[in-house]
C-alpha cells in the first residue's frame, strides 16, 4: 500500500451524490473502472470486497481493526490497509466521526469504494482523510475480484486492477 508523501498534491473534491454503477473494460489484470465521484490521495493496496454495506458504528471494531457485525460478509477479517470495496454506505452521524476517530489512532482502511455512498459518509471519509470512490457504471462489488492489488485515483476517478491473487500464483 502506498500513499503520496504530500496528500493533499493528487487530491479530488468531494463528491457527494453517486448515481449507481461505472465504465470498465475487459479481464481483471489491468481492467479500469471510471467512478463518477472521488476524493482523498491515490493509493493502492489489496482489495476486501463484498456485495454488502458499511457503517463505522455497526459493523466495526474499531480498535482491533476487523468487521464483526456477526452478519456482515467480511466479519473476522482485518480492514487496516486494505480498500475496501463495498455496495453502500449505511448510517449516519455517528459513522462519520467515527472514521476520523478511527484515522486518529491508525485503525483505517487505505481507501473506501462503494457502488453508492451518502453525504455523511462523504464528509466522514474527508475529515478522517480516507481515500473514497463511488458511482460506476457497474456493481463493482462483482466487477473487482477479492484480493486483488488495485489503484485508486481520486483525480481521475479510477480504480484499476494491477494485480489478481491468480496472477500472484
Amino acid at each position: 500500500m502506498t500513499k503520496p508523501s504530500n496528500p493533499g498534491a493528487s487530491e479530488a473534491p468531494i463528491g457527494f451524490r453517486p448515481k449507481p454503477g461505472s465504465s470498465s473494460s475487459a479481464s481483471a489484470t489491468g481492467k479500469v473502472f471510471l467512478a463518477k465521484h472521488g476524493m482523498g490521495a491515490k493509493v493502492s493496496g489489496s482489495a476486501l470486497v463484498a456485495k454488502d454495506g458499511f457503517s463505522a458504528r455497526y459493523d466495526l471494531d474499531r480498535i482491533s481493526g476487523v468487521f464483526s457485525r456477526p452478519a456482515h460478509k467480511l466479519v473476522g477479517q482485518s480492514y487496516l490497509g486494505k480498500v475496501l470495496v463495498l455496495d453502500t454506505a449505511k448510517g449516519g452521524v455517528a459513522s462519520a466521526w467515527m472514521l476520523h476517530e478511527m484515522q486518529s489512532r491508525g485503525k483505517v482502511p487505505l481507501a473506501i469504494v462503494f457502488n453508492t455512498v451518502n453525504p455523511i459518509l462523504a464528509q466522514g471519509a474527508a475529515l478522517g482523510d480516507i481515500t473514497l470512490l463511488a458511482g460506476f457504471d457497474e456493481d463493482i462489488t462483482a466487477a473487482v475480484p477479492a484480493g486483488a492489488m488495485v489503484e485508486i485515483d481520486p483525480v481521475a476517478r479510477t480504480l484499476r486492477i494491477l494485480q489478481t491473487l491468480t496472477d500472484r500464483e
